[in-house]
């Protein structure tokens, strides 16, 4: 039944991203799809030089596969911005920005509040947003990586991918994005990490027109003949009208949550506070 689900979920994938912009427009009325189109166009251009990113989130939970304990629940948080280095003038809209990202495992439940894993992942990116007469189709992105738990010795690990990815909003209410990397993998302790934390990945993300609730789900492909996948499902609730805090509620479950203990198994229930971008989070 999981092998069913997986490929009912690549095929959606697949349909939607080849649906023609014509039909995508259909969704919306033409007044409606104007307005939104002009106000992502505003915002992909006129956007301020530092921004953020990813989500930016504080959520603390358990597992979901074993009774609570201080050794399987923590606190994760995650920080991640952009600052952008060109402005829209190279050719078609595109600009040059640098990203970083920090997310962190914290096992607070335990003595001396030990941090269990930082990953560090810097970048530089270039991307392309599109439009077809008139009306947003999406962006591409080009970007260079980097990702290491800044350690040494026996617990370090790193690897750097040259990733493309790609996103579309086919309505107020659905997106759809993807992306697939060529990995370059420099610490001799992690030499298998594809089988762990993945090759590619693809997700939708669900939300009301306003923008109140959020429904997302991804799914990371691990390296290897088989339907194999790193599954986060997230939930998020506007705290407050016009703000971009929300209540968080994230499910992972699979492996690569993080660099140190890439190769171990979890299935995490957390939940707490995110921060979004105004528009588009990147994954």
């Amino acid at each position: 039944m999981k092998h069913i689900y997986s490929k009912t979920f690549i095929l959606l994938m697949i349909l939607v991203s080849l649906m023609p912009l014509e039909s995508k427009s259909q969704i919306l009325g033409v007044d409606n799809q104007r307005e939104f189109t002009d106000s992502l166009r505003d915002e992909l251009i006129n956007a301020p030089y530092f921004t953020l990113f990813k989500d930016n989130y504080f959520v603390v939970g358990t597992s979901l596969n074993h009774r609570p304990s201080r050794t399987n629940s923590d606190v994760k948080f995650q920080i991640s911005f952009a600052q952008r280095i060109t402005k829209t003038t190279l050719p078609g809209n595109s600009f040059i920005f640098l990203m970083y990202t920090q997310k962190t495992l914290w096992n607070v439940f335990q003595e001396s509040l030990p941090m269990r894993d930082l990953n560090f992942n810097p970048g530089i990116g270039w991307t392309f947003p599109f439009f077809s007469k008139g009306r947003y189709a999406g962006k591409l992105t080009f970007l260079i990586e980097h990702e290491s738990n800044g350690r040494d010795g026996e617990a370090s690990r790193s690897w750097n991918k040259i990733s493309f990815s790609g996103s579309t909003i086919i309505d107020r209410w659905l997106s759809v994005h993807a992306k697939v990397w060529i990995p370059i993998i420099d610490s001799g302790n992690n030499k298998d990490i594809l089988r762990y934390s993945g090759i590619f990945q693809s997700g939708v993300v669900v939300n009301t027109p306003d923008r109140k609730y959020i429904w997302s789900l991804m799914f990371t492909k691990r390296a290897g003949w088989n339907l194999s996948f790193n599954v986060t499902a997230e939930f998020s609730w506007r705290i407050w009208k016009n703000a971009n805090q929300y209540f968080f509620i994230q499910y992972y479950n699979g492996y690569g949550e993080n660099l140190l203990d890439y190769n171990v198994y979890r299935s995490r229930l957390r939940a707490g506070i995110v921060i979004k971008p105004k528009f588009f989070s990147e994954f």
